[in-house]
């Protein structure tokens, strides 16, 4: 049996934990790499119930020389990376004219920069391969940017360009290289939502409800799977009808 080696950033969080499961599930032959930085108690419960099939390397996805060490070991231990899902990210909201440089910088870095580095860390074993599956996590703010998120909107935008620009550049050799753009998903992103705010965000979507982490999860474990080999560049949205 031949494994099929799985990376997975920002593992931590409720969709970066449904997409780990979702892969767990597909097959017996797929091994689950979880990117941490710090470890919690998702990632933790999901590394004890698949002992023989999930590990977690050690992940810093705004250090470039994090993601080479981290692609590294995992070369050293299976010799090959099939499956690399940016899934990290994160937001500090607030309108551009009281946005903190600080701000600005550390969610560009989160969002955009840790995609350009993964990939650039996980290229030549796919190129050497000749095959590959890469699934950017961006978000639905990168095409309907909302008031309030001027940096995370502009850094999921960037992830939608870089997965349209870099998959013309390797879709010869057999990688493919795809984006999700989620939209209101009940993760612990909307946690912070009272109830007034929750009702009228849900007032704005067609289905009338927050989507789950599962179908986010759904899509993007077809997006890696062999029968989705002739979709590249493309961007999928998961938002329950908004745009």
């Amino acid at each position: 049996m031949n494994l099929r080696i799985i990376l997975i950033t920002g593992a931590n969080g409720g969709l970066g934990t449904a997409i780990a499961k979702a892969f767990l599930r597909e097959r017996p032959d797929n091994f689950v790499w979880l990117g941490i930085h710090q470890s919690g108690q998702n990632a933790e419960q999901l590394l004890a119930e698949n002992l023989d099939r999930c590990r977690r390397v050690s992940l810093d996805v705004t250090q470039p020389d994090a993601w080479q060490t981290a692609v590294a070991e995992i070369l050293a231990l299976h010799g090959r990376v099939d499956v690399l899902v940016n899934n990290a990210g994160g937001h500090i909201d607030a309108l551009l004219a009281q946005m903190t440089p600080g701000a600005w910088t550390r969610v560009l870095a989160v969002n955009l920069d840790s995609v350009f580095h993964g990939c650039q860390a996980v290229m030549p074993a796919m190129i050497s391969q000749r095959a590959g599956r890469i699934v950017n996590v961006a978000s639905l703010s990168a095409l309907l940017a909302p008031p309030g998120q001027a940096n995370y909107a502009a850094a999921k935008a960037g992830v939608v360009a870089l997965t349209q620009s870099l998959a013309k550049e390797v879709a010869r050799i057999g990688i493919t290289v795809n984006a999700v753009c989620p939209g209101y998903i009940d993760t612990e992103a909307l946690a912070g939502m009272n109830e007034e705010t929750r009702q009228s965000a849900r007032a704005k979507i067609p289905m009338r409800r927050f989507g789950r982490a599962e179908e986010v999860a759904a899509a993007v474990r077809f997006l890696a799977c062999a029968e989705a080999s002739y979709i590249t560049g493309s961007l999928l949205k998961i938002d329950g009808g908004i745009l």
